[in-house]
């Protein structure tokens, strides 16, 4: 189960260590009474923390004010409460993401971002509209990144770390195509002759394998995880992330989830290509599969899939049928469900829908 900083924001909207812990007690208790065996919760959804760190301030989202100590540490009590219910705990992190709106929300004095933008250099970009991103060319960024990993396997004891889909920025963040073109000028005037796009997976890729060896240096048995949007072109062409190399290649993740948030009659991206196409690409021994699956989508229309736009509204039994389908992939391990409120807490006007659908995918669970 995706637990999100959205999930959490609401948690930890009290300001209360009690009230916080109560509410990932029911959640908690709720994931293993469904069957759920993992939580992956998002603990750096900003390069900020929901814990106790060095390399990055403590989230708003905690406190109210970046930087500021809420008074007790969120990541603590969930995992002890994951332990006490014998479930696996993932921390989500999202590598390269530092802020939507600086302007609306900003960077306390000692986040690593602020202090690039401030003093110059290639570490850190804004764009336009307020969007802030570490460069994925910087190795100094590469290391704070890398630095944060290893202390919450560290001190935390967490059973993996997860990343999303967010590498390079893409849709919505009015980043232009020559952010990082100092830092790729500097690249081409030391003698290297990649073009920029494929410098820029490079990039990615150097990233990736250094948190996969990060997490393996700290604790072998700990797992690192990738779930990136489904499209292949969009990842290779627009985040920059190789996800062919990276699933025939040994040293890049434990496994792999792609966000398949799409029903069997979608024009686009109908679910059991999407599906076949993704277990094809794993040709890395060990790599395993998890489907990502979209309870939000649940008894809401699907403009994006054209014709096939009512199938989440006609029909209650498509996670069931997914995880169905699945399960005669050859790389298949599991599914994850985005995320807990779509399916916990939906909305009134889709809840019975989404009750239906919850107590199909428990009958094939069961």
């Amino acid at each position: 189960m995706w637990v999100s900083y959205l999930e959490l924001t609401a948690w930890l909207s009290a300001r209360s260590q009690s009230q916080f812990t109560a509410r990932v007690r029911e959640a908690f208790d709720n994931c293993l009474n469904f069957g759920i065996n993992t939580v992956i919760v998002q603990v750096r959804p900003f390069a900020d923390a929901l814990y106790e760190s060095q390399y990055f301030p403590w989230s708003r989202f905690a406190s109210g004010t970046e930087g500021v100590h809420p008074g007790f540490d969120p990541l603590e009590i969930m995992v002890r409460e994951a332990r006490t219910r014998g479930l696996r705990i993932e921390a989500w992190v999202n590598p390269y993401r530092v802020s939507h709106n600086v302007s609306a929300n900003p960077l306390s004095q000692n986040n690593m971002a602020r202090v690039w933008l401030n003093g110059g250099g290639n570490h850190a970009a804004q764009s336009a509209n307020g969007w802030v991103v570490f460069n994925p060319a910087s190795e100094q960024a590469r290391n704070l990144i890398i630095n944060g990993i290893r202390e919450i396997i560290r001190n935390y004891g967490v059973d993996g770390i997860h990343i999303d889909d967010y590498f390079y920025p893409i849709t919505g963040t009015d980043f232009d195509s020559s952010f990082d073109l100092p830092s790729y000028q500097a690249y081409r005037g030391g003698g290297g002759n990649l073009s920029h796009a494929d410098w820029r997976r490079q990039n990615v890729d150097t990233l990736l394998r250094a948190m996969y060896a990060a997490v393996k240096q700290e604790n072998p048995n700990a797992l690192f995880g990738i779930s990136p949007e489904s499209s292949l072109d969009t990842n290779f062409n627009r985040a920059y992330f190789d996800v062919e190399k990276a699933l025939s290649t040994p040293g890049y993740c434990d496994y792999i989830a792609p966000q398949i948030y799409f029903g069997f009659q979608n024009e686009v991206q109908p679910f059991r290509a999407t599906l076949d196409r993704w277990n094809a690409l794993i040709k890395v021994s060990g790599v395993k599969l998890y489907v990502g699956l979209a309870v939000y989508k649940s008894g809401y229309p699907d403009s994006w899939a054209r014709s096939g736009s009512a199938e989440w509204q006609n029909n209650t039994n498509l996670l069931a049928r997914m995880v169905q389908y699945s399960r005669d992939a050859s790389n298949y391990a599991g599914f994850i469900l985005y995320r807990y409120d779509s399916l916990f807490n939906p909305e009134p006007a889709v809840r019975s829908h989404v009750q239906r659908e919850a107590a199909n995918l428990l009958d094939i669970l069961n």
